[in-house]
Formats: C-alpha cells, structure tokens, sequence
C-alpha cells in the first residue's frame, strides 16, 4: 500500500439549494473529491499509464492540469494576484499555448500534494473574491466577465476533467462508477 498515491477518498455531500455561492462551493468540492475518487488506490505507475493509444492524457496530467485550473482562474482572474505555480515542464502546443509535458518527472506524489495545495488556496480566497458575484473580471480567453461566470467556468473544467478521469480510470483496471 505504500505505492498508492490517493489514499481513501470521501465525496462531500453537496448543498442542493439555498444562497447560490453555497451551492458552487459545495459543488465545487464534490467535483474536487470526485476527480481525486478517480484517481484513488493508484500508484504513480497507473497515474501515469497512457491506456488510450490515441491520446497522451493521463489522470496525473490532468491532476497537474487542474491544480493550474484551480490557481490560474482563483488566484490570477478573481484575486488578481499573480499565481504561484508549480514548476512542471511544458511545451509549447501547435496554438502557441503551453500546455503540461506528460514527461514531467515531478513524483506524483508531489503532484497530489500540489494539487491539494491548490485547491486549499482557492478555499481560502473563495469568501473574499466572490464577495460580489456580480464583479466584472478581466479575463483574457473570454473578454471581460462578471465572477459568476467564472465560477460556473471552473465547475465546467471539472465536469469535463472528472469525464476523461472516469474513461482514463476503467481503461487503465477497470474500475467504474458513476
């Protein structure tokens, strides 16, 4: 067992209505504890396995992808705060983008603490950069937009990412769940 990187995940129960920042916090998390149930009792080995010939996704990069998630829409959209992100290697993608190096020697277990890091640091900042959801943020891959939108924009990052993590998980051993 001391190979296994994401030890026994708990999924929170989610806030199903009242005051609309509860909810979207309280999903927030469910999405968080459910990316990290995709991921649990592997070893770094299968966090890095590539079980899709035609893809080089795996649940390690998109753990590294979304720790960036968490810092670059927390820190740096609605904090306006420059982020501090951890140093993983990247490329350069065909788009002039950087993206995540699936090379990337950093120990998953490093990644999963960055990660959690991550998440915590958003926790922290969540009361006092949605303070007035109404806010208009700069936000330079969509044009100006108000902090709701931008909530609603990283539980879509996380709806998409825990989809990849459920087909990554039952093609690397199978495992399945909702």
């Amino acid at each position: 067992m001391d190979d296994i990187v994401v030890q026994k995940i708990i999924r929170p129960q989610r806030v199903l209505s009242g005051p609309w920042l509860e909810v979207i916090a309280s999903n927030l998390d469910y999405h968080r504890a459910t990316f990290l149930w995709k991921c649990e009792g592997l070893s770094e080995a299968r966090l890095r396995q590539r079980p899709l010939r035609s893809s080089a996704l795996t649940l390690l990069g998109l753990m590294r992808h979304l720790q960036g998630v968490e810092r670059a829409w927390f820190q740096r959209t609605l904090a306006a705060t420059p982020p501090r992100f951890f140093p993983y290697r990247t490329y350069v993608t065909a788009a002039g983008d950087d993206w995540y190096d699936e090379s990337d020697p950093t120990p998953a277990r490093e990644v999963y603490e960055d990660y959690l890091e991550a998440c915590e640091e958003s926790r922290r900042l969540f009361a006092r950069v949605t303070a007035d959801p109404a806010r208009l943020v700069p936000n330079p891959e969509f044009g100006d937009t108000d902090v709701r939108f931008v909530l609603e924009h990283v539980v879509e990052e996380y709806a998409r990412h825990v989809g990849h993590a459920d087909l990554l998980r039952e093609a690397v051993d199978g495992a399945v769940g909702e």
